[in-house]
């Protein structure tokens, strides 16, 4: 029954998804690893037995595990020359030779990737969350997640 709620904003999903390609765009995100976001990605209804307070959040704990193969588009991108998203990060050939070396700091990427991720990742979730109340389709779905 947890999932019922997902079945029913299916459309609505797919709407916020178009809508929020310009805020994926203005990111430094590729439109690949937001792809990877969001099948790392869950939203969940909180508190949704409260009328008052119920909310969607994304629940981004997986997120870690899809790091690794976001800095890999990131470095597929730009060895193919394949946009200045990814370049935004990247620091060129001495940046990737440090990296190989161990003196890069990979792991700040990984983190401001991260940062980043959850970042628009929240921020989806409020788009969403605002659009099914525009839509008039908020309490129903808001009952549906309670089990009502």
């Amino acid at each position: 029954m947890a999932n019922d709620w997902q079945d029913m904003v299916v459309g609505a999903r797919m709407s916020v998804d178009n809508e929020f390609d310009d805020r994926v765009r203005a990111s430094s995100l590729s439109n690949s690893q937001w792809g990877l976001v969001m099948t790392a990605v869950e939203f969940e209804i909180e508190d949704a037995d409260d009328p008052d307070n119920a909310r969607v959040v994304a629940d981004t704990s997986k997120l870690e595990h899809v790091l690794p193969e976001m800095q890999n588009v990131d470095k597929q991108m730009a060895m193919g020359g394949g946009g200045s998203q990814s370049m935004n990060r990247s620091s060129g050939v001495v940046g990737g030779i440090k990296d190989a070396l161990g003196l890069g700091s990979a792991d700040d990427g990984d983190e401001e990737l991260e940062a980043e991720a959850t970042q628009l990742a929240e921020e989806y979730a409020e788009a969403f969350q605002s659009h099914l109340e525009d839509e008039g389709k908020w309490e129903k779905v808001r009952r549906a997640a309670a089990g009502d």
